[in-house]
């Protein structure tokens, strides 16, 4: 069976900036992958470029063996999910409008949502903790509500590989958590998911592997208690970091 996505000697940048020049990347139905980085080292660009976002500068890209260009957009929707860290409400709608809109993706030109497109949004409404929040205003959401709204839509989309950019901007810790248990479940359940994050510790609780972006056109990827080291990290983030094991957990303390 073909990966849910790869990546063959991928080369990804922004004018003189090289995020990556020869990554090499696979990632399998059921994986979790995190990506870190220091701000500015490319993580959303090389995210947007893995969703199709926007064209490397060489390499291959196959989304389950295909091209993003053979899929066409509609049929990529639905075989990939993707969460910006940008987003807007221009239009007045409620909680579960916007949520019914991961749903377009499998509704034909004329086609409305269904009971069981409604059973599939307020299914995931209720998995980030939004139920009975279905007839609110977008606009009178709290920052962390309007994101974990914008993580229910992702999922309401049901999209066999999900990528995230930072989707825990905004959220309290309680939620944080939540969020990523709520992710790695679906991981349990079949998904393939990359996300970017910040916390090397919730990197190494929740991530499979771990690709490292250090800015300069060089890269690691590797399985997340192996690449997570001080001396990596150091480099990584330009800061030290003390690695703390306690109940077989781990965190990475500044110094």
């Amino acid at each position: 069976m073909s990966a849910l996505l790869l990546a063959r000697a991928l080369a990804v940048g922004i004018g003189a900036h090289e995020v990556c020049t020869h990554l090499d990347l696979e990632l399998a139905a059921g994986e979790t992958l995190v990506i870190l980085g220091r701000n500015g080292a490319g993580k959303s660009t090389l995210l947007a470029t893995l969703a199709g976002l926007r064209p490397p500068r060489a390499g291959a890209l196959r989304l389950a063996g295909q091209g993003y260009a053979e899929h066409g957009p509609k049929a990529a929707a639905r075989l990939r999910a993707w969460l910006g860290q940008q987003r807007g409400d221009p239009f007045a709608t409620t909680v579960l409008e916007t949520a019914l809109t991961g749903r377009h993706p499998h509704l034909g030109r004329w086609q409305w949502e269904g009971p069981e497109d409604l059973r599939i949004a307020r299914q995931a409404l209720a998995d980030v903790g939004l139920a009975g929040l279905e007839e609110r205003a977008v606009q009178t959401l709290s920052g962390g509500e309007r994101q974990r709204l914008a993580i229910a839509t992702l999922l309401t989309q049901e999209a066999p590989l999900m990528l995230l950019d930072e989707p825990l901007t905004h959220l309290d810790l309680n939620h944080q958590i939540a969020v990523l248990e709520l992710l790695a479940r679906r991981a349990a359940s079949g998904a393939g998911i990359i996300s970017v994050l910040h916390d090397p510790g919730l990197a190494w609780r929740y991530a499979d592997r771990v690709l490292l972006i250090y800015g300069d056109g060089d890269t690691e990827l590797g399985p997340a208690d192996a690449l997570l080291t001080p001396e990596r990290l150091f480099r990584l983030y330009g800061h030290p970091l003390v690695r703390v094991a306690q109940n077989g957990r781990v965190a990475f303390i500044p110094e």
